[in-house]
């Protein structure tokens, strides 16, 4: 392969690496003569190779402690304020309720002398938003910050164009930015459903990007002051598998390894949110429901903690114990656990996780959660959601609490309300009768999240990782006119 095309792909974390391997948009690459070097956090390497590993794609560390190690001590603070900004200032001509619920957390959680300048930044931000010079501006202050960390690799392997899992919202900034001043090509591509409205600016110039639908599209060029013609509509890659139906394992198997009662109907609880509020409130009220036989069917709960609840933070560790408690006290509640991609209790599912969740999802006869992607996932199965959102009481001792309530407006979360492809419950009473209402009509709304997956999702065709693995490769002969 001395004289074949040559890529970086940035995945530095599990969700990335399912995207780009799990699916068909490395193999895809490899297949049409293309070299990928494919950078990832160094406690993945191996893993990765084992898994994926294969002739013509090489691994290469991040190189994650020399980039925490140049943000920590080159202009830390202007370093994070630009960063901050550029989380905060998008454009106000899209929906930006999820932004502001980043912007209220850093400020609560702030230090005394970070908040102290809140005031000001808030008219910052304010300007940014009605600016689009303002916004150009940020990003050329940003990208000053180059620590050349891979000067080494670039000499090495002199790739034609260099693809990361975001527009360098996280350390890929750093790669990015040394491409761009390299003069090679850069793009980007969106791996998760909410990144379009959440996460605002690019933190690197980048070239070209790829998103799931012209609902990202719109966010991206409106908020984000991204060109038309240089956003690719290329579906989402990770779900390929579940509109393939790959990932499933047998019913009366799944049901087994989790001592699931196949005579009773399933009820599955997926966590979410854990970072603003608590989700004990929605399963203590989820778990008694069925305990005490409260459904119109006889009914299990099946609660899947989240990756967060197995970090080293004392709430919401305490919060997985008491999880696991109702699991052990109370009749017909179990509890299945997620399964990390590297060591310490990453916040990532590992590409060995995709069974359990396509298999939880499918054979659900109702899923609850709080508005996480898993809604959409979901409803490519075919199963009636519904978005529990109780606000706790108490929240997180300490820390800032967003009350679940509040979020029904943000972006995604008033897509899939409108969409009527499921439900929103926010006490009891609703929840039991949305609850019995999918119990005893398992079709209904069908239609309507058929349609939702449709705009969502674009491609559903199981194919979404060919079209991405396309566009990039056009990218390279585009290099060659």
């Amino acid at each position: 392969m001395a004289n074949s095309k040559r890529i970086f792909i940035c995945a530095d974390h599990g969700l990335a690496a399912i995207y780009f391997l799990q699916s068909d948009v490395v193999s895809a690459l490899l297949a049409a003569g293309v070299e990928v070097i494919l950078f990832t956090d160094e406690a993945l390497k191996d893993q990765i190779q084992r898994r994926f590993g294969r002739p013509g794609l090489i691994l290469e560390g991040l190189r994650l402690e020399q980039a925490r190690d140049y943000e920590r001590t080159v202009s830390p603070s202007l370093q994070w304020w630009l960063h901050f900004l550029r989380r905060a200032g998008a454009s106000n001509r899209i929906n930006l309720e999820a932004v502001d619920g980043f912007v209220s957390q850093v400020e609560d959680e702030a230090h005394p002398k970070r908040k102290a300048l809140f005031p000001l930044m808030k008219l910052v931000i304010a300007f940014l938003r009605h600016s689009q010079p303002a916004r150009r501006m940020l990003m050329r202050l940003q990208n000053r910050f180059n620590p050349n960390l891979y000067a080494d690799l670039f000499e090495e392997y002199w790739p034609e164009l260099v693809v990361a899992s975001t527009p360098g919202w996280r350390f890929d900034r750093y790669l990015l930015r040394e491409a761009t001043a390299r003069g090679v090509t850069t793009a980007a591509v969106i791996v998760g459903w909410d990144n379009t409205s959440s996460y605002s600016l690019p933190g690197a110039a980048v070239d070209w990007i790829s998103c799931w639908s012209d609902l990202q599209k719109q966010e991206l060029t409106r908020g984000a002051d991204w060109p038309p013609g240089r956003v690719n509509i290329g579906g989402i890659p990770s779900y390929d598998g579940y509109f393939r139906r790959e990932w499933l394992i047998p019913r009366h198997e799944y049901f087994r390894m989790h001592g699931l009662d196949p005579a009773r109907n399933l009820i599955s609880y997926a966590s979410s949110f854990v970072t603003f509020s608590p989700n004990l409130p929605n399963v203590e009220m989820l778990a008694r429901l069925v305990a005490e036989n409260q459904l119109s069917r006889p009914a299990q709960l099946l609660i899947r903690l989240h990756p967060t609840h197995f970090s080293e933070i004392a709430h919401y560790a305490g919060e997985r114990e008491k999880i696991r408690h109702l699991a052990r006290d109370l009749p017909h509640v179990h509890v299945v656990e997620p399964v990390p991609l590297g060591e310490g209790g990453m916040s990532y599912y590992s590409g060995e996780d995709m069974p359990e969740k396509s298999s939880m999802m499918a054979y659900s006869d109702v899923m609850v959660t709080v508005y996480s992607t898993m809604v959409v996932e979901a409803s490519i199965h075919g199963t009636p959601v519904i978005s529990l959102c109780l606000d706790s009481p108490e929240g997180w001792p300490g820390k800032f609490t967003l009350p679940l309530t509040k979020i029904g407006g943000w972006p995604t979360h008033l897509r899939f309300r409108e969409s009527g492809a499921g439900r929103e419950a926010r006490d009891e009473a609703e929840l039991l009768a949305t609850i019995n209402r999918y119990l005893d009509d398992p079709t209904a709304d069908q239609q309507a999240r058929k349609d939702f997956i449709a705009r969502e999702c674009t491609f559903i065709d199981g194919k979404a990782g060919v079209h991405t693995a396309e566009f990039l490769f056009s990218l390279l002969n585009r290099n060659d006119d």
